[in-house]
């Protein structure tokens, strides 16, 4: 079973989309499985994270800046890919440190997630984009 989510973000941050996996998980009568999640994009990744508190959300968008700062800043003077802007190039080591597929145990039809834990898409680059996630379930059925 597969499909696609189609994410809109409006610049770099965490998007939760917990709630339409279990929709769609739901809507299909999945049994028990592993769920695969991957992004289409290479300057995007994803996450399971903290779904409870935002500040968390926040803090890994502020690490993750600070780690790897636009291009234009003199810190990054030695990227030479910097012809789509200074977002470009630092979302690709972005998304090159990060996982871009996650696989999720499924019993009973929904995700074997922590009590607090969120499927996330994480967007690296600053201006809007819209994104897709190709998710497959490989039914024990």
């Amino acid at each position: 079973m597969q499909t696609t989510f189609s994410l809109r973000t409006s610049g770099q941050g965490l998007y939760e989309f917990t709630g339409s996996v279990a929709g769609w998980l739901a809507e299909n009568d999945a049994a028990d499985g592993l769920l695969t999640l991957f992004v289409r994009h290479t300057s995007c990744s994803l996450l399971i994270q903290e779904n409870a508190d935002p500040d968390v959300q926040q803090d890994l968008n502020a690490f993750f800046k600070r780690l790897v700062p636009p291009a234009d800043d003199p810190s990054m003077s030695y990227l030479t890919h910097t012809l789509e802007g200074p977002d470009d190039m630092p979302a690709h080591i972005k998304a090159a440190m990060m996982p871009v597929s996650l696989s999720i145990p499924v019993s009973n039809g929904r995700t074997v997630l922590g009590t607090w834990q969120g499927i996330y898409l994480f967007e690296h680059r600053t201006r809007p984009h819209q994104r897709q996630v190709v998710a497959h379930l490989q039914s024990d059925r």
